[in-house]
């Protein structure tokens, strides 16, 4: 379909910029990754548009999640005052701010969630939501960028005061997340306008240096990682140098001692060892994978190789033994955080939605950053056991907390406990939105390029470029790939570690890859040529290391990516807790 594409010229400091308002404009789903022409890569995103799940087991959640989850996000995050504490803030009404004091990371991260949706589905009413609520973001903001609805009630002018605590910056580097998702989807850039010019107050606030009116400027850094991220992405959208530097500032300043000469513990706030030193997770899980995420951000665009080494090092040291078999990640309630090495406590552990969704992120920024399957398989793990516990089928229900046990007449004390069962919403609301965006934005980590070859890592339904795949993924082993165009194409296929054996058959002739590689069929295709795919998806049988007491001499079964559960609802005469 032809698009009516009209310019519009925004500013920054630093640069100017083209940014696009479409007018008439199809689908165009999201590329929530998307690195400058000079990073330093072995993987590309597909370009926008480019990856569109089209049916299966994804295509159902991902259909139940716009059509009713995110659309019924506006009427929770109004009920629970959001948009009333932007509204104060705006001058618009009168009253105090209600909530935690991120309660605008809710909105933004709903937001974003609109964003991609409407790339997914385009819809009318998705684009009048998400100019209403850009348009109280806009009335809110300072004349100077300043943005944070709860502060700016609450700190009567105050800011920057306690930022191991006051989230000020995390909840911009949702603002610049959803800023760019819809400058990407939708061609708006109302949003992008405001986070532009909160981002040029922080280059004009934080890091090394002078200010504009000739002050030091302030060396600290936000309790709660995630500004680098969207710093670095808000960069690639708008080319303006200054937010990268100051990402690399961010990620650079910690494990120095600032947070802790604030008064604040430093393992809980990933500020005890340095990002490039240090070579495992530690202190609360969210904030731990924001941060490494992004510092691979950082590493891609900056070329730093230490950065992207250090990382890759704490990936690996987490999964081999800070992760359940899920995926989840953060062991104990207390201060959700990381325990020690091979601390996994089955009935308390915490593996927050949230964490998995930032192993999400971090993964696949690893993967673009070295091309390595063994990330692939994580996002695979992750999604399917860790991420997709936190929803209901429905798609509107979910869970905040995902231990691995639930025990038997287990009581229902505080809001966050998975003994309610799954809820429509928390006192403490980070998770809904966050998997409202995730789900949307989904088609945007199935397949990555270079240049000749297409890469596939997660197998759904979907167009991907000049390819189709089809599949019953993950309840079926076999996956059909058909090209869809002449021409010479590097198709570069994985194959997932639990497949002990695989069938690749082709044009060619077939073959047999081994589990956990990339397997690439480089030839000339016609347009109609196929691949079939059978993976072996015997059950596994695992038993659980012996250094995790909580579950010494327990087993846990997997069938192909999914991670088998023993569900009460299903036995008669014994209650799960009697398993041995």
């Amino acid at each position: 379909m032809a698009s009516s594409i009209r310019t519009v010229p925004v500013t920054s400091q630093g640069g100017d910029m083209t940014t696009t308002l479409a007018t008439d404009r199809g689908a165009h789903t999201a590329t929530p990754v998307l690195p400058t022409a000079d990073a330093h890569l072995t993987l590309r995103p597909l370009p926008t548009g480019d990856a569109r799940i089209t049916g299966g087991f994804w295509a159902l959640r991902q259909e139940r999640n716009g059509r009713d989850a995110v659309r019924s996000g506006y009427q929770q995050l109004e009920t629970a005052g959001n948009f009333r504490n932007l509204r104060i803030a705006a001058g618009l009404e009168e009253g105090e701010a209600v909530g935690p004091i991120f309660m605008d990371s809710d909105v933004t991260k709903w937001l974003e969630a609109v964003a991609w949706e409407y790339g997914r589905a385009p819809a009318e009413d998705l684009l009048d939501l998400q100019r209403e609520v850009t348009a109280l973001y806009a009335q809110a903001q300072a004349d100077d960028g300043y943005l944070d609805s709860v502060q700016q009630v609450r700190g009567k002018g105050e800011r920057y005061t306690d930022l191991k605590w006051s989230h000020e910056m995390y909840c911009a580097g949702h603002l610049y997340q959803a800023a760019v998702a819809q400058h990407r989807a939708t061609g708006d850039t109302g949003l992008l306008e405001v986070a532009i010019k909160n981002a040029d107050h922080l280059v004009r606030t934080f890091g090394d240096g002078t200010a504009p009116d000739g002050t030091p400027k302030t060396r600290d850094v936000d309790g709660h990682p995630v500004v680098e991220m969207g710093l670095v992405e808000l960069y690639r959208e708008t080319g303006n140098r200054d937010y990268l530097d100051l990402a690399h500032w961010f990620v650079d300043a910690r494990g120095h001692g600032i947070i802790e000469r604030a008064g604040g513990e430093p393992t809980y706030f990933s500020d005890r060892v340095p990002s490039r030193e240090a070579t495992t997770v530690e202190g609360h899980a969210v904030r731990a994978v924001y941060l490494a995420a992004g510092a691979v951000d950082v590493a891609i665009e900056t070329g730093d190789t230490e950065l992207l080494t250090a990382s890759e090092t704490q990936f690996a040291d987490m999964m081999a033994t800070k992760a359940f078999i899920t995926g989840g990640l953060g062991a104990r309630w207390d201060w959700e955080a990381f325990g020690d090495p091979y601390e996994l406590p089955t009935a308390r552990g915490y593996a927050e939605t949230c964490a998995a969704i930032g192993g999400v992120q971090w993964a696949w920024r690893l993967l673009l950053a070295t091309g390595k399957p063994v990330y692939a398989d994580a996002i695979e793990r992750l999604l399917y056991n860790a991420f997709l516990a936190g929803v209901s089928l429905a798609g509107t229900e979910y869970f905040y907390v995902n231990p691995l046990q639930q025990r038997d007449h287990a009581h229902q004390d505080e809001n966050r406990s998975p003994a309610h069962g799954r809820r429509g919403w928390f006192d403490c609301a980070c998770c809904p939105p966050n998997i409202m965006r995730t789900f949307a934005s989904l088609d945007g980590y199935l397949a990555t390029a270079t240049d000749g070859g297409l890469q596939i890592h997660q197998y759904a339904t979907a167009d991907l470029g000049p390819v189709r795949v089809d599949t019953d993924s993950p309840h079926d082993g076999r996956v059909r790939v058909t090209v869809t165009e002449d021409g010479p194409l590097a198709l570069g296929l994985r194959i997932p570690a639990w497949s002990d054996t695989t069938t690749v058959t082709g044009p060619d002739g077939s073959a047999n890859p081994t589990a956990g590689t990339l397997h690439v069929v480089d030839r000339e295709w016609s347009a109609g040529d196929t691949v079939e795919l059978v993976f072996d998806t015997t059950p596994h049988r695992y038993v659980a290391d012996a250094r995790i007491d909580a579950a010494r001499g327990q087993v846990a079964i997997e069938r192909g990516p999914l991670v088998y559960a023993v569900e009460q609802a299903d036995q008669q005469g014994f209650t799960a807790d009697d398993l041995t």
